[in-house]
């Protein structure tokens, strides 16, 4: 049985923690954020886990477990 390859672009876009939680960047960073308030920049930093329904199928793409 070949071994199994990792989605290559999909690793790229998120981020593994130790406890197999899988976080992705928020959405709405690209353009158009000049008139955003400070509020709203301030919430687009940092990262946000992944649907807990979707994990699955990333885990599975990643060939983690």
């Amino acid at each position: 049985m070949p071994k199994m390859k990792t989605k290559k672009t999909l690793v790229k876009k998120i981020k593994v923690t130790s406890k197999d939680k899988i976080l992705r960047r928020k959405t709405n960073q690209n353009h158009f954020n000049g008139k955003d308030t400070g509020a709203e920049t301030r919430a687009k930093r940092g990262d946000v886990r992944l649907a807990k329904g979707d994990e699955k199928n990333v885990k599975k793409a990643l060939c983690i477990n």
